[in-house]
């Protein structure tokens, strides 16, 4: 049982490495072609969702919100108000409302999975971000190493053209020490 688990983490861990060096080649192909890789992950997560996916998202929304808690609470008010006046008309639903706890539970029933359902699809719109920032970490990771091995070749750059500016240099200074030493030979001639 355990030699499996461990042969499975080991499959996975390869996938992802084939992955990540799949992706570093195309990031490198994009750097090549000087494109962008930065993407706005809400848009494309949203053109992945169905129809239904996009009503329970909503729906999730909605059970979340305090205007919902606040309807719930006023209708509940309402209906516990109403079946409790006897004195007026005969309620449908007597204490202990059992029809407003079998309602209550249908509605909870509902309502879990489409939160579940949304929390998952959150999930994977994290897992996407993920992906998506490591891109372009990676992205920015190999244009800094190119900036840098591009600056080293403009400092080596440099670096031989001073040597060659002092070779110059040097030169024109044995031919002046010549010139000089040749000027004061004739003086003590002369």
């Amino acid at each position: 049982m355990v030699i499996r688990y461990f042969k499975k983490e080991i499959e996975e861990l390869r996938a992802w490495e084939t992955r990540a060096a799949q992706l570093e080649k195309a990031i490198r192909g994009k750097i090549a072609r000087h494109e962008t890789v930065t993407k706005n992950v809400n848009i494309l997560h949203g053109e992945r969702l169905t129809l239904g996916e996009r009503m329970a998202d909503r729906m999730a929304d909605i059970a979340g919100s305090w205007g919902f808690i606040s309807f719930f609470a006023l209708f509940l008010a309402f209906w516990i108000g109403l079946n409790s006046l006897q004195l007026l008309f005969r309620p449908w639903d007597h204490y202990p409302y059992i029809l407003l706890n079998l309602i209550l539970s249908c509605l909870a029933a509902i309502q879990a999975p489409v939160i579940m359902m949304s929390q998952n699809r959150q999930e994977a719109k994290d897992r996407l971000r993920s992906e998506h920032d490591y891109e372009v970490n990676l992205k920015a990771e190999l244009e800094i190493h190119e900036l840098h091995e591009k600056l080293d070749h403009l400092r080596e750059k440099q670096w031989e053209e001073l040597l060659g500016i002092q070779e110059q240099q040097l030169d024109l200074l044995q031919k002046q020490l010549e010139l000089l030493q040749g000027m004061e030979a004739e003086k003590g001639k002369g």
